[in-house]
């Protein structure tokens, strides 16, 4: 059954480092240190991206980057040219110039221990972890990020810490159905225990080129329909299911039980999907037939249930309307 709305977030990407201690097989975003493209973005930089977003109408800015960067020689020496011992650190300090901007933080740091998630609570309004799949692919070998035990005990951590959250599976990347299946039975356990999971994300695996998976083939329309279709009947119904509109034409799929479309972003591409435009909203509005309707990065339960901090909180009185969505922004 179709949603009465289907929602999404007007947000700014911001790649804060592309350097990583994984080496996944299909990643096109990761650059060695070394590489003319690779990068740690400076305050003034971050800055000019949030002040963007902020004329757009923007409420969430997604900082997305590589996992544990320190681990990977000769990235610390750029961290302690910010004044930095750890990425964390920066992250929060990050966090708190996008509050004073006028953007709600999503943080996609990779895998978390729970001091981690405590530090980055108070200036988030939600943060994120792709499962990607509970099961052992080859994509992964050698990634020790990858180890699905790990990532799901961050995600873990972050229910005991009531923290707003996504999570998701990515698709096509040498996973079995049955790993899919238990995939998203693990997120639902988590989710009947904690409460705190808002949306799961089932994205759809891209080839890039360079990459070990360059040859690969993409997952089709009725493959993602599928997939769509059983985590709807598995994932309990407060959890919303979101696809990615650039990736993907959302149309049947949310025909299927997909209910939100992520952050669409004025102002930013995505940069891990950079061969991938974001689309119009109304040619998504036409595409879905059914209403669209903006959110925070913080679902609008975990709005009512006030699973945010006092130090987030005027932002988010200032942008969401009387239900907890996006007031509308003129």
């Amino acid at each position: 059954m179709p949603q009465p709305f289907v929602t999404f977030s007007r947000n700014v990407f911001i790649p804060l480092t592309n350097v990583c201690r994984n080496k996944c097989g299909y990643c096109g975003f990761r650059r060695e240190i070394g590489h003319p493209e690779a990068k740690l973005l400076s305050p003034d930089e971050v800055s000019a991206i949030l002040s963007g977003g902020a004329r757009a109408g923007c409420s969430e800015a997604l900082f997305t980057f590589g996992e544990r960067p320190e681990e990977v020689e000769g990235f610390s020496a750029w961290l302690s040219r910010l004044g930095y011992d750890n990425i964390i650190d920066y992250l929060v300090d990050l966090c708190k110039l996008s509050l004073r901007t006028g953007l709600l933080p999503h943080s996609n740091p990779g895998i978390l221990e729970k001091r981690e998630l405590e530090k980055l609570k108070p200036f988030n309004a939600s943060l994120g972890l792709m499962l990607e799949t509970a099961g052992t692919v080859k994509a992964h070998v050698g990634c020790s990020g990858k180890i699905p035990e790990a990532r799901i005990k961050t995600i873990e951590y972050a229910g005991e810490l009531k923290i707003p959250f996504t999570t998701g599976i990515l698709v096509g990347i040498g996973e079995t159905w049955d790993d899919r299946l238990r995939s998203l039975k693990i997120i639902r356990d988590i989710h009947e225990k904690s409460g705190h999971i808002q949306e799961v994300i089932i994205q759809n695996f891209i080839p890039k080129p360079g990459t070990k998976m360059a040859s690969f083939q993409s997952p089709g329309m009725k493959e993602m329909l599928k997939t769509v279709s059983i985590a709807r009947k598995i994932l309990p119904e407060d959890v919303a299911i979101q696809v990615s509109p650039n990736l993907i034409r959302p149309g049947e799929l949310v025909r299927c039980g997909a209910s939100d479309l992520g952050g669409i972003s004025p102002v930013t591409i995505d940069h891990i999907n950079p061969e991938s435009p974001w689309p119009d909203v109304l040619q998504i509005q036409a595409e879905v037939d059914v209403p669209l309707r903006e959110r925070l990065p913080i679902y609008p339960q975990f709005v009512k249930k006030r699973w945010y901090s006092d130090e987030i909180a005027p932002l988010i009185r200032r942008l969401c309307d009387t239900e907890g969505f996006r007031k509308a922004y003129k």
